[in-house]
């Protein structure tokens, strides 16, 4: 009984929060940011407003950490420089010769200043029109010593690309260096780990990375990309430790 009891515990319970249909829309914002830069935190702010007031609805938010803020003073702890070559390949498909902090993305289709609520609201209400193209099932999670472990399927149209991301609910850090330093910082839906896998289904390990504690809330957020980057179906789920 006892050993039962403890294998119950230790599973991870999985709610949709939004289960996906072909007749939804579904809105992905991507935000490119860093705990190093100073214009940052009204964006970060800003996201976590959207995820609040869109947390019933097929809209999620993710935010991508860079790390060419890292060399101004403070090493942002949840930059990559996975995330900064993502947010080079938008200003590609964008014609950008540069990349920025804050950016935000949505729907892989069109980019502005992150703290820009008025461009936000119009892209808010604009992407609710759109329709998904393809529709994701993630099952069988389950969570190994340091990994998360499921299976996922896409149906519809097809797709060039399909991110499978860990997120972290939020967190707060206080800074002492850097622009922002003697400021705390609250970030929202910090992407922890990102896969990118062409295939239409799969079986997916993902590494949980050590600065993510037993105590953070964590999610996996999946969305389809076409071969430009735009997005064509997504779907979130609530992991409970």
């Amino acid at each position: 009984m006892l050993q039962k009891l403890m294998m119950l515990l230790t599973l991870i319970v999985l709610i949709p929060i939004n289960a996906q249909k072909s007749n939804e829309s579904a809105i992905v914002l991507e935000l490119f940011t860093s705990q190093g830069c100073s214009s940052c935190p009204s964006a970060d702010e800003l996201l976590e407003d959207i995820k609040k007031k869109h947390q019933d609805q097929n809209v999620v938010v993710l935010s991508y950490h860079v790390d060419y803020w890292n060399r101004l003073g403070w090493k942002d702890p949840f930059s990559s420089a996975r995330f900064s070559d993502y947010q080079r390949a938008y200003a590609q498909q964008f014609n950008s010769r540069s990349i920025y902090t804050p950016q935000l993305v949505v729907n892989g289709s069109e980019h502005f200043t992150g703290s820009d609520r008025y461009k936000a609201n119009i892209a808010l209400k604009k992407y609710s029109k759109t329709r998904v193209n393809s529709t994701i099932l993630i099952k069988d999670m389950r969570q190994e010593p340091s990994q998360i472990v499921f299976n996922y399927k896409v149906d519809g149209a097809p797709f060039n690309t399909i991110t499978l991301a860990l997120v972290v609910s939020e967190r707060i850090t206080n800074i002492s260096r850097g622009e922002n330093r003697n400021r705390t910082l609250k970030n929202t839906n910090i992407v922890a780990n990102r896969m990118v896998k062409q295939e239409e289904s799969g079986n997916i390990s993902m590494t949980i990375p050590d600065w993510v504690s037993e105590n953070d809330e964590l999610s996996v957020i999946a969305y389809t990309q076409d071969d430009t980057l735009k997005t064509t179906g997504a779907t979130k789920l609530a992991v409970l430790r």
